[in-house]
């Protein structure tokens, strides 16, 4: 199948690092509040450099973080992935399967689970995520698929990704490295149902 009918949308946002506090229409901020808001942003800058200087040191890609995750359950999905940089770099992968969810951490330079594996039930979880994990039990396509499309679309590499749901709609949302700034791509699967024996 073609990927343009894998997904109906891909949409690039602005870069993340565009979070800062704004002020409203009417109001005038301050020496104070503008000090402030520019140093968040410079913070917040200077953190988004951080993790790109880590993530393009790493050796181990987030296709290859997400096998190894999901074969450590066969059968199991990846519901979604994280790159962490608290200590050395890992990536955070949560995979199904059944009704279990399986958290584990793989290291991003040897591809080694480096943290005991976190088993919880789906009972365990709260509603939003939840609602995410039965969602993606109905949807043929995996999150490595988005990966590559995102990828592909931005013209970077994926550093995090799961499923999402924004304005009603559930999307797939992919976070991209470039070289010098991150970008959110988010991708519509095909509406749960379809079948593909209708054309």
């Amino acid at each position: 199948m073609p990927k343009k009918q894998l997904f109906a949308l891909i949409v690039c946002s602005a870069a993340l690092a565009g979070t800062g506090a704004l002020a409203g229409v009417t109001q005038v901020p301050t020496d104070a509040e503008q000090q402030s808001a520019t140093a968040q942003g410079n913070v917040e800058e200077a953190a988004i450099r951080r993790v790109l200087e880590q993530f393009h040191t790493t050796k181990v890609p987030i296709g290859q973080a997400m096998a190894i995750a999901e074969g450590l359950h066969d059968g199991s999905r990846t519901a979604d992935i994280s790159f962490e940089i608290s200590g050395p770099p890992v990536y955070r992968v949560r995979t199904i399967k059944n009704e279990r969810v399986f958290e584990n951490v793989i290291d991003a330079n040897t591809g080694r689970v480096s943290q005991r594996e976190i088993a919880s039930s789906l009972k365990e979880l709260d509603r939003a995520d939840l609602a995410n994990i039965i969602a993606l039990k109905w949807i043929k396509q995996e999150l490595s698929d988005a990966v590559r499309v995102a990828e592909s679309a931005a013209d970077g590499q994926a550093l995090a990704g799961g499923l999402m749901k924004q304005d009603g709609k559930l999307n797939f949302v992919v976070v991209i490295a470039t070289s010098d700034h991150l970008k959110e791509v988010m991708l519509e699967p095909p509406k749960v149902g379809q079948r593909s024996t209708q054309r």
